[in-house]
């Protein structure tokens, strides 16, 4: 099933990500006239934006669409996302059960994983745990006056880790979206402790790599998403329950 999402650029440099459907019911002065958000298909919603101006890519699993407005970044977007292709690897032999590569759809897919999976993650010392503020904010899309952190972190010392996520490719601005973050917490909430930030994107580039070889505490993680098949034993094997 294909995803249509809209694609706004961020003054800081980032790039969102919005369901079609859900950006239209809540922008209804951009839905193309006859049209409804949410009973109109997803084609005739892309048919009308295309006849309004809006850009339209297209791969098998993606539509992204661009408003007119944001013509004139599309560079931006192009090098945070990446082109529009389906960003799977190739199928393994007949007998491998093992599913192609995938992507999240969106960063906050990617946010929400990680965030349920610091127990696995080790960087420095000891495991992370999302910060949570003594107010009970928890570090999930934390708010902070330079922009909100996509993810908050710390480890049993209390110091700190900045989590920048870009569920595609990500571009060498990344690094300084990060830094801003580093200051902050070091000025503030991260007074005495040790502060580190991590990008985490589907694809590195050199670029990103030579901009953040000279930030120390910054580092660079490409994701890899994988689902295995189990055989399940036929019910013909299973114990007759007692």
């Amino acid at each position: 099933m294909k995803r249509f999402l809209v694609a706004i650029p961020a003054p800081d440099g980032g790039v969102e990500l919005h369901p079609m459907k859900e950006w239209l019911r809540q922008h209804p002065d951009s839905v193309p006239d006859g049209l409804d958000a949410t009973l109109s298909t997803s084609h005739r919603l892309q048919t009308g934006l295309r006849a309004a101006g809006w850009s339209v890519e297209t791969s098998d699993t993606e539509v992204r669409l661009v408003r007119p407005a944001d013509s004139s970044r599309r560079e931006q977007i192009d090098d945070v996302l990446g082109p529009v292709t389906d960003e799977t690897s190739e199928v393994g032999d007949d007998n491998d059960s093992t599913l192609p590569e995938a992507t999240f759809a969106l960063e906050y897919q990617l946010r929400d994983f990680l965030s349920q999976n610091l127990a696995s993650l080790r960087l420095g010392d000891g495991h992370l745990t999302v910060y949570v503020d003594p107010t009970g904010r928890d570090g999930v899309e934390y708010p902070t006056a330079v922009g909100p952190i996509d993810l908050l972190a710390v480890d049993p010392a209390g110091n700190f880790t900045i989590f920048e996520l870009k569920r595609a490719r990500t571009a060498d601005r990344a690094v300084g979206q990060l830094a801003r973050y580093m200051g902050w917490v070091r000025h503030t909430i991260g007074r005495g402790k040790g502060v580190n930030g991590v990008i985490v994107a589907k694809v590195i580039d050199d670029r990103l790599r030579y901009a953040a070889s000279v930030i120390p505490g910054v580092a660079l993680f490409e994701y890899r998403v994988e689902f295995h098949l189990e055989p399940v034993s036929d019910i013909s094997d299973t114990p007759a329950s007692k």
